[in-house]
């Protein structure tokens, strides 16, 4: 299972498997998750309307932190720092994820970039649609999907899977991409993962 992106949606939905761990369906799976986040719209972002989040919180301290708690709450997680995907082949349950520095085999993928017009990875390029919720002028995209799905075994999150670019929205995306995946793992059985208070 690979998950491309390390913005919101990404870390949203790494940190929901992450906390699946102990599930007897998610023990054998191994789980990745590209961080590469130059491009990402956080970077010049300031919150003060997020859920949650400090006002006065920059986005480029909130990738940084959040690419901390992964490793420190989920290190079973692993994280592939400083690489950008160049191209996908293949076909669920056999995809291969080309960098610009190594290939990945998954059966699953996520794919948790942004929006905008210089998308480029190749075998995604057939799935591109002009962003059905962003202004025309702004010229963005998303990939063709139905309820997060793009095709068998390729999930879409955040903004280019058609979402508007709201910090709660991106979140909530990758969340319910991750629950998605749970049930997948769970034999269809509908699922979710919270972590709580021990008494």
């Amino acid at each position: 299972m690979l998950i491309i992106g390390g913005g919101v949606s990404g870390m949203s939905c790494a940190l929901v498997l992450g906390s699946a761990r102990n599930k007897v369906f998610v023990t054998d799976k191994k789980i990745g998750i590209i961080t590469h986040q130059k491009t990402a719209a956080l970077q010049e972002a300031l919150f003060n309307n997020a859920y949650g989040i400090p006002p006065g919180t920059l986005g480029s301290e909130l990738l940084r932190t959040s690419l901390e708690q992964l490793s420190k709450t989920y290190p079973h997680i692993e994280q592939i720092p400083n690489e950008k995907v160049m191209r996908i082949e293949g076909c669920f349950p056999n995809f291969e994820v080309i960098t610009n520095k190594n290939s990945y085999h998954a059966k699953n993928i996520v794919i948790g970039v942004g929006a905008s017009n210089g998308f480029a990875i190749e075998g995604l390029m057939p799935f591109i649609e002009p962003h059905q919720k962003s202004l025309p002028e702004k010229q963005r995209v998303q990939l063709r999907n139905k309820d997060h799905l793009v095709t068998e075994g390729l999930y879409v999150v955040g903004t280019l899977a058609g979402w508007r670019s709201q910090l709660a929205i991106a979140a909530g995306s990758g969340a319910a991409v991750a629950t998605d995946i749970l049930t997948l793992w769970n034999q269809g059985i509908q699922t979710h993962a919270h972590d709580r208070v021990e008494k």
